[in-house]
């Protein structure tokens, strides 16, 4: 058994590491923190968990030392306390932005300020378990992905990796999101009456995510739009881009095969019939999967591919116990076997 601790775990995806972590079996749960919550139960918070942990909220100064340690800060924060962090656990899952990016002068054009940490920017593999697994199993510091990048990086990467891509062309992410992904903290746009029944594009241009995917694909033409829609959990990546000449179906099907013949969370969905014959959020509720699909234009030489994940799970805590397990030499698959659920 390890002990595993959670710094800032009042926020959807802090509630699903604590669901996660409490039914794992090689993890003993230790400490949760949140500065708005302090002394009450995790199941004030997450009321899903009653009954599952007495634990109560603690402030970041009363962490005890524990085997691994997973971040949930707001971004901008855990570069601001890494030093202090690190102190308490030689492993960190970090879930926020505040990592992903390696080039320093990339992290600024994004998020408009120097890093606060460069010393330690190298030190964090990214934390998508499908491109770096061999190096998480020895890091000590792994980063959180971002769940539109996630989405978008799977959608793609066959094509990549099969070099079937024209590059020349840009490549266009038109991405769905559900409201979980503006976090627990309510707003007009949250709002019900502002909410419900909406499908509205809120980052159409420029979403950060973008530097993400061009950085692990090495890719420099890639551009995300973002929709809200109806929907509290899930992505939907579409991801819209042009092949090289003579680039058949049996091409891709190779790629998309050859890419994830062997990873235990991605799954090729392509049928024939049936309304779930391309990859669905809905069905990925809980779960840390991620339905992958495609179809192409033979005559024009444009391919479309889709990837679906649950952006509080695949997109964030269950990529983050993905990499936890990697790096304590757990089975990958170890807490996180829950298939989701249908009809939901």
């Amino acid at each position: 058994m390890i002990k595993a601790s959670i710094i800032g775990g009042s926020g959807y995806a802090g509630g699903e590491l604590a669901r996660i972590l409490l039914s794992h079996n090689q993890v003993e749960l230790a400490q949760v923190t949140s500065e708005s919550h302090v002394g009450e139960y995790l199941y004030n918070v997450h009321p899903n968990l009653r009954a599952r942990t007495k634990l109560q909220f603690t402030t970041p100064d009363q962490i005890a030392p524990c085997d691994v340690l997973f971040i949930g800060l707001p971004h901008g924060e855990a570069q601001k306390r890494i030093e202090t962090l690190a102190q308490l656990a030689p492993k960190i899952v970090d879930l926020s932005a505040d990592f992903r990016l390696r080039d320093l002068d990339t992290y600024k054009k994004w998020y408009e300020e120097d890093h606060h940490a460069p010393n330690w920017v190298g030190k964090f593999v990214y934390g998508l378990p499908e491109l770096h697994r061999e190096e998480m199993k020895t890091a000590s510091y792994i980063s959180g992905v971002g769940c539109n990048a996630t989405a978008s990086i799977l959608a793609l990467l066959p094509l990549t990796r099969a070099n079937l891509l024209d590059t020349a062309k840009a490549i266009i992410v038109d991405i769905k999101v559900g409201s979980s992904e503006g976090g627990n903290s309510p707003s007009l746009a949250s709002h019900h009456p502002e909410r419900s029944g909406s499908v509205r594009s809120f980052a159409p241009v420029k979403h950060r995510h973008a530097a993400e995917v061009e950085q692990e694909l090495g890719l420099e033409n890639v551009h995300l739009s973002i929709t809200s829609i109806e929907m509290v959990r899930g992505v939907l990546a579409t991801a819209h881009c042009f092949l090289k000449p003579g680039t058949s179906e049996k091409d891709l099907w190779r790629a998309y095969r050859g890419a994830y013949r062997d990873e235990p969370f991605v799954r090729i969905v392509k049928d024939k019939t049936g309304i779930y014959r391309y990859p669905e959020p809905k069905i990925l509720t809980g779960s840390n999967y991620a339905d992958v699909g495609f179809e192409i234009d033979e005559q024009i030489g444009r391919a479309v591919s889709l990837c679906a994940i649950d952006n509080l799970m695949k997109g964030a805590a269950g990529s983050a116990v993905q990499a936890m397990n990697l790096m304590c030499g757990f089975a990958e698959t170890q807490g996180l076997e829950f298939a989701g659920l249908h009809p939901i």
